[in-house]
């Protein structure tokens, strides 16, 4: 019997509300045993939770796993898919390419038993868990038993040869960070990061100081002990500083104090709690740029606060994608051994 022809975004796994896409739908179509002729079914291995997912669903769980594992899982059956209620994030996943639909068979470069991973939020993809199986909170990666559907026009990255699983994952899943510092940050510009020793900050940290070159400066502010130790030892930043318990005004005045008043050409935040929106802009100079690519970011927030204090400043909310981003990314673990290193003992 011939496929169903599905939509392009895949709107037709929408359920309610009726005319939206995926990612905003309160409930997605799970149901794996058709697939339309424009869907790849993917085998799922490891869901990747976006940071601020999954720091705020261990926060509800009070770190209890077992409780973390009935969080998600009321999650899925409720929605069809994994969007955090509270955030509205989700994450990305690894898995084996099951199924291709027949109008998508002669349009890709995937084949059956290929591994992927997807490079689309799963707020938006269609998933079935069947059974959790681990839970690994220290790098926000969750393996379990299930299936996925990408759509047509979702994108994903083949698993490379020359990488453990593990490491590409996490890698990719915040592939659009470093990608979208490359593009932003120019030679001899001040750049200033927030979260600079996490994941994401991690990467845009060396790839911040590889664009300003050694006529610009990386200023990289990190919140836990552990995570400014990290950033120190990787030396991609000209200045390193604690900014645990400071408020925002304390924190733009430290970096005025760094920046001889200057402030920041580039602030890119990168952490994964609420309400850092006006640290970052006090961080930047008139006219500069502020990207958030926190999904903990409130576009209110960070709109009124600015508008609040006569900042003019641009903001970007970060997409997670951008032309090449998993290549960049993906390269920058290759071409440094130290940032290799520390992503294998952390992610891998």
């Amino acid at each position: 019997m011939a496929q169903k022809h599905g939509n392009k975004y895949g709107t037709h796994r929408v359920i309610t509300p009726y005319g939206v896409l995926p990612q905003p739908a309160d409930k997605v179509d799970n149901n794996m045993d058709e697939i339309y002729d424009n869907e790849i079914l993917i085998d799922v291995q490891t869901l990747n939770i976006d940071s601020a997912s999954f720091t705020d669903i261990s926060r509800r769980a009070e770190g209890d796993v077992e409780k973390i594992k009935e969080i998600m899982l009321d999650i899925v059956a409720t929605q069809g898919k994994h969007r955090n209620p509270w955030t509205g994030s989700g994450g990305m996943l690894l898995g084996k390419v099951e199924q291709i639909g027949d109008a998508l068979k002669d349009k890709i470069d995937l084949k059956v038993g290929d591994r992927i991973a997807t490079l689309v939020s799963l707020s938006l993809t269609p998933l079935r868990i069947d059974e959790i199986l681990e839970v690994r909170a220290e790098v926000d990666q969750v393996d379990i038993k299930g299936k996925a559907i990408l759509f047509e026009s979702g994108i994903y990255a083949k698993i490379p040869d020359d990488l453990p699983e593990k490491l590409a994952l996490s890698a990719l899943d915040v592939a659009g960070a470093p990608a979208q510092t490359a593009k932003l940050c120019k030679p001899g510009q001040t750049v200033v990061i927030l979260g600079a020793g996490g994941k994401s900050g991690m990467l845009c940290c060396y790839e911040a100081k590889k664009r300003v070159g050694v006529t610009g400066k990386v200023i990289g502010l990190a919140n836990s002990p552990k995570s400014t130790q990290r950033i120190k030892d990787l030396g991609f930043c000209d200045v390193v500083e604690s900014v645990a318990g400071l408020t925002p005004v304390q924190i733009g005045e430290l970096v005025g104090k760094l920046t001889g008043g200057k402030m920041a050409d580039v602030t890119i935040n990168t952490v994964n709690v609420p309400d850092t929106e006006m640290t970052s802009v006090l961080c930047t100079k008139e006219d500069g740029i502020v990207y958030f690519f926190s999904m903990a970011t409130s576009f209110t927030k960070a709109a009124l606060g600015a508008e609040g204090i006569g900042a003019d400043v641009t903001m970007i909310i970060g997409n997670g994608y951008t032309k090449g981003h998993a290549e960049i990314t993906l390269q920058e673990l290759r071409e440094n051994e130290k940032l290799r290193k520390i992503f294998e003992e952390l992610y891998a």
